[in-house]
């Protein structure tokens, strides 16, 4: 019987997931992670004025989520660029949105309302689109049997035609890809929506025709009325998940 030898070195791996919950333990790291959903590249000048901290502050905090693998950085001459890891990363975040508790926070003006208000209705979640219109496309193409629940959401032969109908090309299941079809637990409106690669270019496709439009500097869509007609005469959505509620009484963080 092999004898275990009580001075020998032995080393594994096991996920560190206290080290990952120590990055967004801080509400300044978590903010900055929150506001880089959006997909885009923000500078640590950006950040920093977003946040409402030094700029020193922020490096601190960016250094420490680029090592820890949530972000990552690119340099242009002095210039500091940086954006989530993957899309991964941000169905981590959305996921862990969902399951937070919620806080209060104070609401001071009719335009900070109306823009919670927009947020909760439709916005970026890295690459597509979540709240209340992302998960009212997600359940209308379940409904309709252009998703189906298996292990997980999967994409039926019926909902990829439909894809070739609308002309939203489908790269199709492949390793050399991401997901193809995945969902993230919406943290406004507590269900799921749609990602993946598929939810990818289901939101290329709306912008690309005009049917939704991104705020320029937040993560707000706006639904046109050409957006409203396609998603009307698409998937069947109602109107209440075209127009954003109306103004938020109880503040939901």
């Amino acid at each position: 019987m092999n004898r275990w030898d009580a001075d020998q070195e032995s080393l594994a791996e096991t996920p560190d997931l206290a080290a990952l919950a120590a990055l967004l333990a801080d509400r300044t790291r978590a903010a900055i992670c929150m506001a880089l959903l959006d997909g885009g590249t923000w500078t640590a000048g950006e950040l920093a004025e977003y946040a409402g901290v030094a700029p020193s502050t922020t490096t601190e905090h960016l250094n420490l989520l680029v090592s820890g693998g949530l972000l990552a950085e690119e340099r242009q001459g002095r210039r500091r660029y940086v954006r989530l890891a993957g899309p991964g990363t941000a169905e981590i975040l959305e996921n862990l949105a969902g399951l937070a508790p919620y806080r209060h926070v104070p609401i001071r003006s009719l335009a900070e309302a109306n823009q919670r208000r927009a947020l909760h209705h439709a916005r970026t979640c890295y690459d597509h689109i979540a709240g209340a219109l992302g998960v009212a496309l997600a359940e209308a193409m379940t409904e309709r049997g252009l998703l189906a629940r298996e292990y997980g959401l999967v994409l039926t032969g019926a909902g990829a035609r439909w894809l070739t109908a609308v002309g939203i090309p489908d790269t199709g299941p492949s390793a050399a890809h991401r997901a193809h079809v995945r969902t993230c637990f919406d943290w406004t409106v507590r269900r799921q929506h749609l990602s993946g690669a598929v939810g990818a270019a289901l939101y290329r496709h709306a912008l690309d025709r005009a049917w939704i439009v991104k705020s320029p500097t937040t993560r707000i869509l706006g639904v046109t009325e050409a957006g409203r007609t396609a998603f009307r005469e698409l998937l069947g959505l109602p109107d209440e998940a075209l127009f954003p509620s109306l103004p938020l009484t109880s503040p939901r963080a």
